[in-house]
């Protein structure tokens, strides 16, 4: 279930910067828009909306790191919410969808149990570009399920990156998400150590990026509160969303791939096909006339 955010709620914003003297990048978010239309879309439970929120902002965070990268984060794990996948783009724009969205695992604790629906398994994170022939792709085993702490260890495993990640997605009573936050802390190389130590305390000083935003943080703020004493150089913003490129053009041309015959057969018995994108939930009608168009074009 979900709706959107109050008009008080801060906006959605992916805030980059570095640190003054350049040690430190930092990038935080607030993607509540962004997590709410995805768990719209694709009628979430509470569960599936949290870990759902967690992909995708994890892949607008490792999207924006100004390398024309598009990222997709695959974790495919044995618990109720089967395989999910999040892809982003260095604009911020982000889908995905979890295999089995009505999960509902029981709360352990009287908290969801993100990692428990998640399990184990693996985790896959492809970076690939336009001009790139073969895409990037690194994979590791699921290490805890809470997705924050998977990705940490995959930035520190397989980019030998130190990193700090930290996603949150609160939910309202009836299972709304109300709040939705996130931010990506990495030590780059030649950082002194006095400035990892003061920004590892920064994180473990600070709440869950989910209970900030509900509490009216923005995305500049939590970036002022990481850095801290270290200040930082210009920030760079951009606007995150929930956009997937299916449209009606690209459908009929994956139908067109379906075969000659299968498809003379459905137009002839007058079926209509329908079509579902499983990144946005989009459902298109592919009727008689469409079918007649597909096949004089391949005739």
């Amino acid at each position: 279930m979900s709706a959107a955010p109050g008009p008080g709620a801060p906006p959605d914003r992916l805030v980059r910067t570095l640190s003054t003297r350049g040690g430190i990048a930092v990038r935080t978010l607030v993607a509540t828009r962004l997590v709410a239309d995805a768990a719209h879309r694709h009628g979430t439970s509470p569960t599936a909306s949290a870990a759902l929120g967690r992909a995708l902002m994890g892949a607008v965070l490792l999207a924006a790191g100004g390398k024309r990268e598009t990222v997709q984060i695959e974790l495919r794990g044995d618990g109720p919410l089967g395989t999910i996948v999040a892809i982003a783009d260095p604009q911020g724009r982000a889908r995905g969808y979890a295999s089995h969205p009505a999960a509902e695992p029981p709360h352990r604790e009287g908290r969801l149990d993100v990692a428990g629906a998640v399990g184990r398994g693996t985790l896959a994170v492809v970076r690939s570009t336009d001009d790139a022939a073969h895409p990037y792709t690194g994979i590791v085993p699921i290490a805890t399920g809470t997705i924050a702490q998977d990705l940490a260890h995959y930035l520190a495993e397989s980019e030998q990156i130190r990193s700090a990640v930290g996603l949150g997605v609160f939910l309202g009573a009836r299972g709304e998400v109300i709040a939705a936050g996130g931010y990506l802390v990495q030590a780059l190389p030649g950082a002194a150590e006095e400035e990892i130590a003061h920004v590892e305390a920064n994180v473990l000083a600070l709440p869950g990026p989910g209970e900030l935003v509900r509490d009216g943080w923005d995305a500049d703020a939590i970036a002022t509160i990481l850095q801290g004493v270290l200040g930082c150089r210009e920030r760079h913003a951009t606007q995150p969303l929930f956009h997937c490129g299916c449209r009606r053009e690209r459908v009929l041309r994956a139908v067109a791939l379906l075969g000659r015959d299968d498809l003379d057969r459905a137009r002839a018995a007058g079926e209509t096909l329908e079509v579902h994108c499983r990144f946005c939930a989009a459902r298109y009608a592919v009727g008689p006339d469409d079918l007649e168009q597909i096949l004089a074009a391949d005739a």
